[in-house]
């Protein structure tokens, strides 16, 4: 099948792309990288810079490539920036996407795998989540990406438009190729990574008062090649109907359960309200509806000792050579403390 990749030179993106070449897909990527890196883009890939609000240039990549469907990962995912910036996420989260969804109108393209998030549900009524709970956001980023939700479901009745969303928490991990590079670094486990190598001198925690174990947030992890092969196995279940699928999990951890065996330093600051204390899902149905579970590669054994040997020893080669990092970023999660992992 021939996929556009919106957001391909990004984290979830970039190996969203790599798992479809390797499924045997045709993948174009778009991006116009704000926050990804060319770099990161698959070899085997088609590569188109490009924003989301540009309609016109949309429409040109869907006609010359034929595309078939659309996996839509470009968001800005920053909870923090979205409180205090809410206009840049409502341009580009929801302006963008209907941006998207008018050239794939235009163009006959009816297959759309959504990369959401589960912060459209805010503070959890209970957890572990469930799909029955209200979605009530606490922040902007939040509310756009379920703006957008909403946007699929008419554009479905209206139009005829097939869609599968995805909602999730922290992903995390690497494929051989592809990594995370972030500047300024925001995700919790690359933080406590460099700090165990002494690339940095402490990590920092957004509150630690949060009324659950420990004190600070609680989040569930997806390692990320689990999270790709999700959004293809989603993709394959658009010729029957529409979905929302959310849960999908391979560990959980508050944010002190991350230092190393030597016991990171790290200090805590001012909680942020615009972060839920404890967000932990139920992955039944979207297991049965996709078929699958997290692999063995995406176990609490990945995430404690695997990740750790691979950003580690990324993060040696960046302490002993100069030449330049091929690892991505840009994701779309809810920080975990204050971070996004």
């Amino acid at each position: 099948m021939r996929i556009l990749v919106t957001g391909g030179a990004g984290y979830i993106g970039s190996v969203v792309t790599e798992e479809l070449i390797n499924a045997g897909h045709q993948a174009v990527v778009y991006d116009n990288l704000s926050y990804g890196h060319r770099e990161a883009v698959h070899p085997s890939a088609a590569f188109v810079k490009g924003d989301l609000l540009d309609t016109e240039t949309l429409q040109g990549v869907l006609r010359e490539h034929a595309i078939e469907a659309v996996m839509h990962t470009a968001a800005f995912a920053l909870v923090g920036e979205s409180v205090t910036h809410p206009a840049k996420y409502y341009q580009n989260n929801l302006v963008g996407g209907l941006s998207l969804l008018n050239a794939m109108r235009e163009c006959g393209v009816k297959r759309l795998v959504f990369s959401s998030t589960c912060a459209t549900y805010g503070e959890p009524a209970k957890v572990p989540i469930d799909e029955s709970l209200p979605n009530n956001p606490t922040n902007p980023y939040g509310e756009s990406k379920l703006a957008f939700e909403r946007a699929l479901k008419w554009f479905e009745g209206a139009y005829g438009l097939r869609y599968a969303s995805l909602r999730y928490f922290n992903a995390a991990g690497a494929t051989e190729r592809c990594g995370e590079m972030h500047d300024p670094e925001t995700h919790l486990i690359p933080l406590v990574l460099q700090t165990a190598a002494g690339v940095r001198e402490e990590v920092q925690i957004f509150g630690d008062d949060y009324p659950t174990r420990d004190g600070t947030c609680v989040r569930d992890y997806i390692h990320i090649v689990d999270l790709a092969r999700a959004h293809i196995l989603a993709l394959g279940i658009l010729d029957e109907r529409s979905a929302w699928l959310h849960g999908a999990r391979s560990d959980r951890h508050g944010a002190r359960d991350h230092r190393s065996g030597n016991q990171d330093p790290h200090s805590a600051s001012s909680s942020r309200r615009s972060c839920s204390a404890d967000c932990q899902f139920r992955e039944d149905k979207t297991r049965a509806g996709l078929g699958t579970k997290a692999s063995g590669s995406a176990s609490h054994h990945s995430i404690r000792v695997e990740l750790v040997a691979e950003e580690s020893a990324r993060i040696r080669g960046m302490i002993c050579s100069s030449r330049p990092q091929s690892y991505n970023s840009y994701g779309h999660h809810l920080p975990l403390a204050g971070h996004r992992v």
